[in-house]
């Protein structure tokens, strides 16, 4: 399964108050493996940027002066993310200044029934302690020193990490079946019964197999005979 895990930086907290969003970070996951396909941009808010956003992300009026405007980078991100399930940590933030922007330019938003946030998963699955991004490094060990400020494709290159964590770690890739493509039966997605991998085999050298058969010519009663007819004499 694809997944975009996404990050934004806005200049403040609310697009329906004015803020806009200026950076967005993406990073591609199938199966819960980052692919190391990454999308990131910066964009001109058309605004001024608040001392305090700023102190956050450390994006500046001077830096973000002659960045595009969203609009016009809008057609690649769409085309990065796809109709993938967009993961983001406080997910409703990050959609509200997403989709504020694709309204803005005159585009569809994208559907919430799409989001997954990392921060309702952890509360459920850590109910009590810390939720942050760096709370939940810290917890399942994840490198976050070279985090210094918030930016946006390092949040998400992190927060993948997490998200990995949060549903059942690296184990959760180690499968024994191979995968099916679903198959479609009306409107109702059904997969298909998975198909178990052909053994392998392998072969036994006819030195071994004569010092084996000589090992077991020794062993008396064995457990393996016990209730066959014949009992212990019993052969085959």
């Amino acid at each position: 399964m694809r997944e975009i895990v996404f990050d934004t930086e806005t200049t403040g907290l609310s697009f329906a108050g004015g803020d806009r969003l200026v950076e967005i970070g993406c990073v591609e996951m199938v199966n819960r493996v980052d692919t190391g396909r990454t999308f990131h941009a910066y964009f001109h808010p058309e605004r001024s940027m608040p001392a305090e956003a700023q102190a956050v992300h450390g994006l500046s009026d001077a830096f973000l002066s002659d960045k595009p405007l969203f609009a016009a980078g809008v057609a690649a991100l769409l085309d990065f993310i796809g109709d993938a399930p967009l993961v983001a940590h406080n997910a409703g933030f990050d959609f509200s200044f997403l989709n504020g922007e694709l309204q803005r330019c005159g585009r569809d938003p994208v559907c919430r029934t799409r989001m997954v946030d990392t921060l309702q998963i952890a509360r459920t699955r850590h109910p009590g302690a810390k939720h942050s991004l760096d709370a939940l490094c810290s917890r399942y060990g994840i490198d976050r020193s070279h985090r210094v400020l918030h930016g946006a494709l390092l949040d998400a290159q992190l927060l993948a990490q997490v998200y990995v964590e949060l549903n059942g770690g690296r184990q959760i890739g180690l499968g024994l079946l191979a995968e099916t493509a679903p198959v479609a039966i009306a409107a109702t997605t059904v997969h298909a019964a998975p198909t178990p991998r052909p053994p392998r085999v392998f072969s036994v050298p006819p030195a071994e197999l004569a010092a084996h058969a000589a090992f077991m010519a020794r062993v008396k009663e064995p457990v393996w005979y016990q209730g066959r007819p014949g009992g212990a004499a019993a052969s085959g």
